[in-house]
Order: C-alpha cells, then sequence, then structure tokens
C-alpha cells in the first residue's frame, strides 16, 4: 500500500508540473531554448542515476523532476557563448585527454566557466569508442556537477549519450 501511495504522488507532482508548465511552454522554447534543454538533459540524467542504482518508480519520477529543475535553472543561466565554450571543451576533453585530465573553458563576459573530465574510457563491441566523464559548470558562486557517457561518432565527432 505505501508504495502504491509513493507512485500516486509521484504521478500528481509529474502531472501538475506538465500542466502548469504547457501553458507557458511555446514562448519558453522560442524565448529560452536552452532553460528547455538543461531541463530535458537534466530530467533524463536524474532518472537514469535512479533507474541505475535500482530505484522504483517514485524514486525515478522524483530524480527526473529534481535534475530538470536544476538543469532548467542551470541552462536558463548559460549564454550561448558559455554553451560554446563548454561544447568544445567536451570535444576537446573527450578527443584528446587522458582520464583525470580536465578541458577547462571560462567565459570573461559572463563570469561562468566550467570544466570537463573523462574519467573512464572503454570501446564497445561494434569497435565504437565511449567516455565516461564529470562535468563542472562555476554560475556566479554556485557549483553544479554532472555526470554522463559519450561515445566517438563515425564522422569523429563525440555525441553525448546520457
Amino acid at each position: 500500500m505505501r508504495r502504491h501511495a509513493l507512485r500516486a504522488t509521484a504521478l500528481a507532482i509529474v502531472f501538475a508540473f506538465v500542466v502548469t508548465s504547457c501553458s507557458t511552454m511555446e514562448n519558453t522554447v522560442s524565448d529560452n531554448p536552452k532553460a528547455v534543454l538543461g531541463t530535458l538533459l537534466g530530467a533524463g540524467l536524474g532518472a537514469g542515476i535512479a533507474a541505475a542504482a535500482g530505484g522504483g518508480g517514485g524514486w525515478i519520477a522524483g530524480a527526473a523532476i529534481m535534475g530538470g529543475l536544476l538543469g532548467g535553472a542551470i541552462g536558463n543561466r548559460l549564454d550561448a557563448r558559455d554553451k560554446r565554450m563548454a561544447t568544445q571543451a567536451a570535444q576537446q576533453a573527450f578527443e584528446n585527454n587522458k582520464v583525470g585530465q580536465p578541458s577547462v573553458w571560462n567565459n570573461p563576459d559572463s563570469g561562468n566557466s566550467g570544466s570537463v573530465t573523462p574519467t573512464r574510457t572503454y570501446q564497445l563491441a561494434n569497435g565504437q569508442y565511449c567516455r565516461e566523464y564529470r562535468q563542472t559548470i562555476m554560475i556566479g558562486n554556485e557549483q553544479q556537477q554532472a555526470y554522463g557517457t559519450a561515445c566517438r561518432q563515425p564522422d569523429g565527432t563525440w555525441s553525448i549519450q546520457s
């Protein structure tokens, strides 16, 4: 019974979040796509971590909501140059850095900065190389960390998988 109540509560929270977001979503996507992207990536990462840790449906939904809120807040505060510099640092780290060696970026105009550090490199059965990484972003005096995996594509670019 307790499990059912937890699941119902999580679904109610998700429903409320979606309903209140729908009315402004069209304006948000066109006016601030980085907040939307941050929300989607944060929700996916939060849900993925909860699922990998063996959490049930309620935990996964809760982690997705929290990840989405955090990701949206971060995305909302990064400007286009911040995102471009972070992407370049990530591509540099995935392609050239040894495990534990960070690629650092710093935007003097916004004051934001960050780093991408490969934490593990491995090869899939199909020959594709993948790298797990840790990303740190400093916005003002607030530090945010995220973890993920990127895999090298046939064209030589790296694509973030999670």
